[in-house]
């Protein structure tokens, strides 16, 4: 049998954070819906923010009273601090996702707090996490560069892993945030963290900045990874990057691992009409690359 990838989408959350047009409550459940009519399990479904901050993740608890129930999906919340972990808790998310930046400067200008303060947040809320509420895991942001410190090294994303597995969290994310890194040191990264968190999955997020996403993607398949973030449409984007674009698109991913051989389970010519649908929602061409061309064969 195909090895099996699983594919968290995050189009509703980090895809809708950066585009200039807001989506109400409803378009946004229609999202979701669309996309979880294709086959995706996990979804990144809301961002407990301030919305004066990001204004595009607004109504995260009223998009989590609209969805239907479960079936064995899991819809993720994503936090920056104690008060956004306290928010998921109360809208029932099945997941929790906290980011920790891997750097100061961005970790100042994104959620108000650097790495030390993140890391004595993190400890905080994994023991929370421990007592009960939603699954607890952990994206480490900039991961492979910081727009404003410049470069990240290995060194630095173990140091953050091994937190990660001291607070014993399941599953660590490394997130390239401005699309900088490549495939040498997507493996060098991904080395790292095992060593430093040998009982975490871990999970990886792409930005197609500079072009190297799915090469990205692509070697961190072959180093063993078998979680990726991906983005239908490949729209998306970080406030906080100067020049950010989107994630790799779910469709371009999905149809690289099934041509070499992967199964993901998700309806292809799906995500590829939930593309259009979402670029037409925000009144523009997205990204995807398979959306332009097509399938082969056709």
């Amino acid at each position: 049998m195909a090895q099996a990838i699983e594919i968290v989408e995050v189009g509703p959350r980090d895809g809708l954070q950066n585009e200039k047009v807001l989506l109400s409550v409803e378009e946004k459940l229609d999202f979701i819906a669309r996309l979880e009519a294709t086959g995706i399990r996990r979804i990144e479904a809301v961002s407990f923010v301030n919305p004066k901050r990001v204004p595009q993740m607004a109504g995260a608890e009223e998009v989590m009273a609209g969805l239907a129930p479960t079936g064995g999906r899991s819809r993720i919340g994503l936090a920056l601090n104690l008060k956004g972990w306290e928010r998921a808790v109360a809208a029932g998310c099945d997941e929790a996702n906290l980011v920790v930046t891997a750097s100061d400067t961005f970790g100042i200008r994104n959620q108000g707090a650097s790495v030390a303060e993140q890391i004595t947040a993190l400890h905080a809320i994994a023991a929370l996490a421990k007592a009960g509420g939603p699954r607890l895991s952990v994206t480490i942001g900039v991961a492979f560069g910081c727009p404003f410190d410049g470069e990240v090294t290995p060194a630095q994303v173990a140091a953050i892993a091994a937190e990660c597995d001291a607070a014993g969290i399941a599953e660590i994310a490394l997130a390239d945030t401005i699309g900088v890194g490549d495939p040498w040191g997507v493996r060098a990264r991904v080395a790292a963290t095992r060593a430093a968190a040998p009982n975490a999955k871990l999970r990886v997020h792409f930005h197609d900045t500079r072009n190297t996403g799915l090469a990205n993607a692509a070697a961190a398949i072959d180093a063993g990874v078998d979680i990726l973030d991906a983005s239908c449409g490949g729209i998306g984007g970080c406030p906080f990057a100067p020049n950010a674009t989107g994630n790799i698109a779910t469709e371009d991913l999905v149809y690289m691992a099934e041509r070499g051989g992967f199964s993901t389970g998700l309806d292809l010519d799906g995500l590829i009409q939930t593309a259009e649908w979402i670029g037409a929602k925000l009144g523009r061409v997205h990204p995807s690359a398979l959306s332009r061309a097509g399938r082969f064969p056709g």
